[in-house]
């Protein structure tokens, strides 16, 4: 199943060194602020999104001739963290990437390679206006923006309404909402052989799997609280137990696979639920007859009081960019009203502005299958922005897979055995 795993971004051979893509040399922050001229961006390589891409940079070439934005798609390879990680310490980033992942920003910042929006005259206030309260989560730990909220895709569990029904459940009204619920329906689809599988997320150890099995789940349990928060692991608290004593549950129950999956195991029918978010409507059109629900919570809540995990992917502006003047009005074009909402057509991604249902109510009048997701996007969870984010959630990951995946440990145990050093790993140690 596609989870949008950080594309990687172009060797540093490839990067442009336009005059946003070259580091180094002559001039002021200041100065760079208030230059304009020719910019380099890079897209995520998701057709959609590069759509879109192109249309929003023609648009923006059309009226600013003397200040020409040039695109490219981020080629596939090695994670974007690494590559781009290594593009910083070279010096030649690009001005703006649409695809900046919030677990690697913390990293980005420690490296110099980002640049402070706040350091425009307008940045703080463009960034909080834009996204409302949820900006909150995507601050730095100085308190400035290093990243903008761009788009989400809220995560909620999909099931198979024929796979439902062919197990004897009313596709109508699936019993998901508590833990216990979503136990005895797995049962069922599983017993039934309608599925294999109940629910088949990724059981492989990459840092970024956690985000589409615990952490929404967690999200929802705790009332939106993120894994790290005051610096402190939040993930061995009750909440966090039930979530992973509920996985265990299904893993040792065989409800969920410990085997990797080639493909798309909802699609194919392997697996009667996915937990993903609305990016992957599209994928599912004419091949699964689909509903949508929260994730479940131990005791149950009602849809308007349960928070999941947001899946956003963000803009950031890097270092080496010489032309900041116009990489900021790019990126305040790119994300304004009018090209948020192609965004929102084109590729049917939320974008993390403050109640996106009221700002496209025609688009969603048109397109009803995504108005639960848009509703949903008010209540979302970022990766806490601490200090060594990424070996936080590896850290968590293989914690996670040992004793929830593979039944190696006790969770409660496990989690417990892992707050120490995640709580170091936040102070920056």
């Amino acid at each position: 199943m596609k989870r949008k795993v950080m594309a990687a971004v172009v060797a540093l051979g490839l990067a442009g060194t336009t005059a946003c893509g070259s580091g180094g040399g002559g001039g002021s922050a200041d100065e760079a602020a208030k230059a304009r001229g020719d910019i380099t961006v890079w897209l995520s390589n998701n057709a959609e999104e590069v759509a879109w891409g192109k249309q929003m940079v023609a648009a923006w070439n059309t009226a600013h001739p003397d200040q020409k934005v040039t695109a490219q798609e981020i080629p596939t390879g090695k994670s974007s963290e690494e590559v781009i990680g290594a593009a910083i310490t070279a010096g030649n980033a690009p001005c703006l990437i649409f695809n900046t992942s919030p677990a690697s920003v913390s990293q980005f910042q420690k490296q110099g390679g980002l640049v402070a929006l706040d350091s425009f005259g307008d940045g703080k206030s463009y960034v909080e206006e834009r996204s409302g309260k949820v900006a909150e989560q995507y601050k730095s730990t100085d308190g400035k923006y290093y990243q903008l909220p761009w788009k989400d895709n809220p995560v909620m569990i999909f099931y198979n309404k024929k796979t439902f029904a062919k197990a004897g459940l009313d596709p109508a009204k699936p019993a998901l909402s508590t833990y216990d619920e979503f136990l005895a329906t797995s049962r069922k689809l599983v017993s039934s052989k309608a599925a294999k599988f109940a629910i088949y997320p990724a059981p492989s150890n990459e840092f970024y799997q956690s985000w589409f099995d615990f952490y929404p789940l967690f999200a929802a349990e705790t009332g939106g609280k993120q894994l790290v928060a005051d610096g402190k692991a939040q993930f061995a608290s009750e909440e966090g137990k039930k979530v992973a004593g509920f996985w265990r549950t299904l893993y040792a129950d065989k409800l969920a696979s410990q085997e990797k999956y080639t493909g798309d195991s909802f699609v194919d029918g392997t697996a009667a639920m996915a937990i993903v978010g609305p990016w992957a409507i599209s994928t599912y059109k004419g091949k699964v007859e689909w509903g949508a629900v929260p994730v479940p919570t131990s005791a149950g809540k009602s849809a308007a009081d349960t928070y999941t995990f947001s899946d956003a992917k963000n803009v950031a502006m890097y270092s080496a960019c010489k032309n900041r003047g116009t990489a900021w009005d790019v990126l305040k074009f790119a994300t304004s009203k009018e090209q948020d909402g192609k965004l929102l057509q084109g590729t049917g991604q939320m974008p993390l502005r403050a109640d996106v249902a009221g700002t496209y109510p025609e688009y969603f009048a048109k397109n009803p299958d995504y108005k639960q997701f848009a509703d949903q996007a008010a209540r979302t969870v970022e990766v806490p922005n601490v200090p060594n984010s990424i070996t936080i959630w590896q850290t968590f990951r293989d914690t996670y897979s040992k004793s929830v995946i593979f039944g190696q440990q006790d969770p409660g145990a496990a989690l417990d055995g892992a707050v120490q050093k995640v709580d170091q790993l936040a102070a920056g140690s």
